[in-house]
């Protein structure tokens, strides 16, 4: 197998590639370096992109706008759990909410994280899909 065909086939959109999370220039490469499940290593992202080489961080420190981007996943899923255990629940104590949206805040932690910095790369990173890096040249 050669180091091109190692990886799967180009993304077929922009969106297509945040939501693989995959290099926003070949988008084959894969942006992080183990599964989302690994929570010991959910983080890890290679510093450049196995496929075309481009550096995951444009700049020192890059990431740190993900934050605000993780904010606004971690706001819309507050909202959304209190809806559903409100409506679903008939309107529970206070602490039915804390708990409900505490937990999943917890359980989503790995993929907010992770989809946070894939729309930063993506939004910010000022790069643009290439077609000759994604057919691996």
């Amino acid at each position: 197998m050669t180091e091109s065909s190692a990886y799967p086939a180009a993304a077929g959109s922009a969106l297509a590639g945040i939501v693989q999370q995959r290099c926003p220039r070949c988008r084959r490469g894969p942006l992080f370096t183990h599964s989302a499940l690994n929570l010991a290593h959910f983080t890890e992202m290679p510093a450049h992109c196995p496929v075309c080489n481009l550096a995951y961080e444009p700049e020192p420190g890059f990431y740190w706008g993900a934050m605000y981007i993780s904010f606004g996943f971690s706001t819309g899923m507050m909202l959304v759990i209190g809806f559903l255990v409100y409506h679903l629940l008939g309107d529970p104590d206070t602490w039915v909410y804390i708990t409900a949206v505490a937990v999943m805040a917890v359980l989503m932690t790995p993929f907010s994280l992770r989809y946070s910095r894939t729309l930063m790369l993506y939004l910010f990173g000022g790069v643009d899909y290439n077609p000759r890096y994604a057919a691996g040249s």
